[in-house]
């Protein structure tokens, strides 16, 4: 099972920073995108995603389902994180392959008890926003992006100052982490038919968290 293209410390130094971010290019190969995916697909088997609706009832463009411990949610409420799936079912754990990456990736940081897996098709958008229901926002958020490439945009800490925008594809690997770790980030929109790994297309964006 193909993870990370090198077994070297060096090689796990990010590409580029975007916003303070660090990202780390392609750092899946095409081998290791496909045995992802295989690991994704069995969770969405076991909880299959659904459309969430913000606070206000507005629906969500992305259709959402989680793995680990709790799963994001939205609804009248407000947001948070729930030990169930809508259907009352536990949330299937977290996929072996990402527990890796964040092990390999942030060795300081404490395991995850979350993965949001937002699912994109060409019309999806997310709006900038902050994570912030987590209990201790000092520990990072890592987004790994599968499929199409999503055009993502992040800004600092205060709504509405400066952004930089990147196309983010299959493989590449961000981490909200340190002084990004609550700026401001979005997808502004898809690029259809950029990547082939998702029968049918869209993009897949997974995030590990500790959110308890």
């Amino acid at each position: 099972m193909t993870t990370p293209k090198q077994e070297t410390t060096e090689a796990l130094a990010p590409t580029l920073r975007v916003g303070g971010a660090p990202l780390w290019r392609g750092l899946l190969d095409p081998a290791g995108q496909v045995a992802l995916l295989a690991e994704v697909l069995a969770v969405l088997d076991e909880a299959p995603p659904v459309q969430l609706r913000t606070p206000g009832g507005k629906p969500m463009s992305v259709r959402m389902t989680a793995a680990g411990a709790v799963g994001w949610t939205s609804g009248p409420a407000g947001y948070g994180y729930a030990p169930s799936h809508p259907s009352g079912r536990p949330w299937p754990p977290i996929p072996p392959m990402l527990l890796a990456l964040w092990a390999r990736l942030l060795p300081g940081a404490r395991a995850p008890d979350s993965c949001l897996v937002n699912i994109y098709d060409a019309a999806a958008r997310m709006g900038l926003h902050q994570d912030r229901d987590e209990a201790d926002l000092g520990q990072p958020v890592l987004s790994v992006s599968l499929g199409d490439a999503a055009l993502f945009r992040v800004g600092g800490t205060a709504r509405g100052g400066r952004t930089e925008s990147i196309w983010l594809e299959s493989g590449d690997i961000v981490a909200l982490a340190g002084v990004a770790r609550l700026a401001f980030h979005g997808v502004d929109r898809i690029r259809a038919g950029t990547s082939s790994l998702i029968p049918g297309g869209g993009r897949i964006n997974l995030t590990l968290r500790v959110a308890r």
